[in-house]
């Protein structure tokens, strides 16, 4: 088959007065063309300076040859790229296309000021582990230590970058909030052995909007998995309300965070919730007869039955009020199966099953982003 090639070339955003063009002539060649669609993106949505923005560079401008513009873009870049680790960049440091993208106007690195550097436009491993490794304090920081990070800006830079995303406000929006394992593989500041897991790990938080990330927090795994959830609430919460104030904010989480604290707060600050709720004798009893009748269900018909039915519960004495409760009443070939939720969604605003089904187990999605991790 005669390969149809095409002679015209795309022009794509320049960089310090060079046109950037994609044409299939040969030459200097690289496998990493999506690149250029980064930079398009980026050119477009910032979303990469603004990150770097949380930054504040102490060093001698004099002396500078890598901003930290420059090497948020090289890491970052190179991570969407798949190229995970600090070491990959000692070969990376030598790709004219990447140095392109991220903004170098001398792309092949031939006029660097040392002689070891010439052909290397970018910035190699050690200088990009400087970057990651800081105390955040310049008084504390050594001489090759000298960028600082602001985390309060780095907290609002993931909520700002997911408000950007909307040309204008939605009339409701679901914040996904869970914990999940990773795991430990020496001897690391922090390390703890968790029983459910099985393991050494950490335990972080993680909150999303559908695909956005919105706060991911390293904690110890020594605590509850609800830990700190409020505070990251009230901020995340409060900085959406400064440009939707009349949003509907809905939080959906697994029974870890089903926590009275939690709970009230929302109560008080115009948040709804749609928890999981552990089950126990109390919960069980009162929907005996949905269980029955699903396990009926299932004699008859042989495939897997499910009763949905809601009332009002209060624990006998963590709970500080009552709440609606919807019960599921399932039963599978493996046996019964029932499952609760507490909500402060009420009866007249949507049904048991949708409420279960559409709403709570959406939240199946969000855990595909946590296992990206």
């Amino acid at each position: 088959m005669v390969t149809e090639c095409k002679e015209g070339t795309f022009g794509f955003q320049g960089v310090g007065g060079r046109d950037v063009v994609a044409q299939f002539n040969g030459g200097m060649i690289t496998s990493d063309g999506g690149a250029l669609l980064l930079a398009e993106l980026e050119s477009k949505r910032a979303i990469v300076k603004q990150f770097a923005d949380c930054f504040t560079d102490h060093r001698d401008p004099e002396l500078i040859e890598h901003t930290v513009l420059e090497l948020m873009k090289q890491r970052i870049y190179g991570l969407v790229l798949g190229y995970e680790d600090l070491n990959d960049h000692d070969q990376l440091r030598s790709d004219p296309l990447l140095a392109t993208v991220v903004g170098k106007s001398d792309p092949t690195g031939k006029n660097r000021r040392r002689a070891a550097d010439r052909g290397k436009a970018m910035a190699g491993k050690s200088t990009l582990n400087r970057l990651e490794l800081r105390t955040d304090d310049p008084k504390l920081d050594v001489a090759y230590k000298k960028i600082s990070a602001n985390t309060d800006k780095i907290d609002r830079y993931f909520v700002d970058v997911f408000l950007q995303g909307y040309e204008e406000s939605p009339e409701v929006i679901i914040l996904d909030l869970d914990a999940k394992d990773d795991r430990i593989h020496g001897n690391q500041e922090g390390r703890f052995f968790h029983g459910y897991y099985g393991d050494y790990c950490y335990l972080p938080l993680y909150i999303f909007c559908g695909d956005s990330l919105l706060c991911a927090r390293l904690r110890e795994s020594k605590i509850d998995q609800s830990a700190g959830s409020v505070d990251e609430i009230k901020r995340i919460v409060g900085q959406i309300r400064e440009q939707w104030p009349k949003v509907q904010i809905i939080l959906r989480a697994d029974s870890g965070f089903c926590r009275d604290e939690i709970m009230t707060w929302c109560e008080a600050n115009s948040v709804d919730y749609v928890f999981g709720l552990a089950k126990n004798r109390r919960l069980l009893a009162v929907i005996e007869k949905g269980m029955e009748q699903a396990k009926l269900q299932y004699e008859i018909t042989g495939k897997a039955s499910r009763v949905y039915g809601d009332f009002y519960y209060r624990t006998l004495d963590s709970w500080s009020r009552e709440r609606r409760v919807v019960a599921k009443a399932e039963h599978l070939e493996k046996g019964s199966n029932p499952r609760f939720i507490v909500t402060s969604l009420g009866w007249w605003e949507t049904d048991a099953r949708p409420l279960y089904e559409e709403t709570y187990c959406g939240r199946g999605e969000m855990e595909n982003r946590i296992k990206e991790q």
